[in-house]
């Protein structure tokens, strides 16, 4: 044995770095252990009052949710409740063990009644179902035999049974349609031969499923093959409320205190949305070293710090949610935000209630990405493999005080974009989007180095807005740590004069938003057969002075 520490002395004992107990921290993975997690109590985030008249009204219902929000401790909490009272007998089952047997109907049957039978077993110390399930698996078939494994079950005992079968949209094709209607059509038998509730818990109501039966040769609708649904409820993202009480947990048992800046900052960057609210204070807290000490106070650059890091480590979460960005229906929802196209008026309706359920987009109100989290990551993933090809060393652009020298980044990329912008649009997914993608993966291949990006783009705007931020040396502009530049990206539309004219005002008033000393507005014009020569062009305007670029 060895030891590296000059004080250590032969018989000594070393000071222990086992904690004396158990310290809670904020979850980001499965469901919550309250021993171990903080959390917003999940029956608090769901209208206990109107889940329990569903089930006591014999109702089958839809709970869903985008992933990572709180689905499964939601339900596992209320299946506490309802064995609690000794009015119900509940059983959890997560179906999306049979996944991976795809549309081999009987393999999939296998498996959930094998994971039912086990959840039968561990929380109501019930062996019946193992056994009812041998009795009946090889007459009744796999089309028949997870209705009748339920309705022998139900029967044999007075109390109601509730069913709560989660991750329900794992499963596809047959399979999926195989579970749903044999649910159907035992309906009619509860309360005393069926479930007298079921609840189906997945990311998206059941209703708007498109079923494809390989069996059939046809898609089914799913609120044709479980047309007993009575109510789809939605399980949102935290309140401000909510995340400033979860916070308050941390300290409350640590005595690390958050800034108010930091507070308002988690609830500005995530809007509550639950997985990025823990991920931002797990970082900023537990990750990160100099957050461990609990005599620090998390501070809103610690904040800013641990998005930078979510984002760089393209968390799971956050990766899952980007790998939707290659689906159809989710570009034709996100490009035109991308763009900054006019209106919504495009935009099928069931594309948008499809990315609604993913959580890319804000439920209420004008079309939107849900959170700036997701924002920032949107065009950084559909610029990712853009990035990594191109050629340019952060050194080239600053200053030996360290100031980053924006001019000449964008006059690299005005040339660039004119040499090469046909052959790197052409790459994009999102081509209507292309121009402003491509300056975007431009500028953060040389920012990433040692700065960050924030980005402010949306339907109707006609713009995106970034912000430069880059740490400077003391020596570099004394009183001032952080470089902030405004590039403000413009498609034309009408004449060049209306859109120059606009565009610096909007720029100006960004730049005053963010303190900005130094903008920039780039205007990409998309005029077929226009030359590069009328294109290409530079220009300062104005106090506070913004060079305007052509392109």
């Amino acid at each position: 044995m060895t030891h590296d520490s000059p004080t250590y002395k032969p018989g000594e004992r070393t000071r222990s770095r086992v904690q004396d107990g158990p310290t809670r921290f904020f979850n980001t993975a499965g469901p919550m252990i309250p021993a171990d997690h903080y959390q917003v109590p999940p029956l608090e985030r769901l209208d206990l009052d109107e889940v329990l008249l569903l089930i006591e009204q014999k109702r089958y219902f839809v709970m869903h949710a985008p992933r990572q929000t709180g689905k499964t401790s939601a339900l596992l909490a209320l299946l506490e409740e309802l064995n609690g009272s000794g009015r119900y007998r509940c059983v959890y089952a997560n179906v999306e063990i049979g996944q991976s047997a795809r549309e081999d109907v009987a393999e999939a049957m296998r498996a959930i009644l094998s994971q039912l039978a086990s959840q039968a077993e561990h929380v109501l110390g019930d062996r019946s179902v193992r056994e009812i399930l041998r009795e009946v698996r090889e007459d009744a078939g796999p089309h028949g035999v997870f209705q009748e494994v339920l309705a022998r079950w139900a029967a044999a005992d007075a109390r109601p049974l509730v069913l709560m079968v989660d991750e329900i949209d794992a499963l596809i094709g047959d399979t999926l349609l195989a579970v749903l209607r044999q649910l159907r059509a035992g309906y009619p038998e509860r309360p005393h031969r069926f479930p007298q509730s079921v609840i189906l818990c997945g990311v998206r109501d059941v209703r708007d499923y498109r079923i494809h039966s390989s069996a059939e040769g046809a898609v089914v609708a799913g609120g044709s093959a479980f047309n007993i649904r009575a109510e789809s409820l939605r399980l949102g993202d935290f309140t401000e409320v909510e995340v400033r009480a979860l916070l308050a947990q941390h300290t409350g048992e640590t005595g690390q205190v958050f800034t108010e800046e930091a507070r308002s900052r988690i609830w500005e960057l995530t809007r509550g949305q639950p997985w990025l609210v823990n991920a931002l204070a797990y970082e900023a807290c537990f990750r990160n070293k100099a957050g461990r000490d609990r005599s620090r106070a998390i501070t809103g650059e610690a904040i800013a710090d641990a998005r930078e890091q979510l984002i760089l480590r393209r968390e799971t979460h956050l990766d899952q949610l980007t790998d939707k960005l290659q689906e159809e229906r989710v570009r034709r929802v996100v490009e035109p935000l991308l763009s900054g196209s006019e209106s919504a008026e495009k935009i099928p309706v069931d594309d948008l209630d499809y990315v609604r359920d993913l959580g890319l987009v804000r439920r209420q109100g004008p079309v939107a990405i849900a959170n700036p989290i997701y924002q920032e990551v949107i065009p950084r993933d559909l610029t990712y493999t853009t990035q990594a090809y191109l050629h340019q060393d952060p050194a080239w652009y600053v200053d030996a005080d360290g100031t980053l020298r924006v001019s000449d980044l964008l006059a690299a990329f005005q040339t660039f974009f004119r040499e090469h912008s046909e052959h790197w649009v052409e790459r994009f997914q999102y081509k209507e989007a292309g121009p402003q993608l491509l300056l975007q993966a431009f500028l953060q291949r040389v920012v990433n180095s040692g700065g960050r990006i924030e980005r402010e783009y949306g339907l109707g705007r006609r713009r995106t807005d970034l912000l430069i931020l880059w740490p400077l040396p003391g020596q570099a502009r004394p009183g001032q740590a952080v470089q902030r530049a405004v590039v403000e990206c413009k498609l034309l539309y009408k004449s060049l004069e209306q859109t120059v004219r606009e565009g610096l005002e909007q720029t100006r008033a960004y730049m005053d938003r963010c303190a900005a000393d130094e903008g920039h507005l780039v205007v990409f014009d998309r005029t077929p057969g226009l030359s590069w020569e009328d294109r290409i062009f530079r220009r300062d305007e104005g106090e506070p002075r913004v060079t305007v670029w052509g392109m």
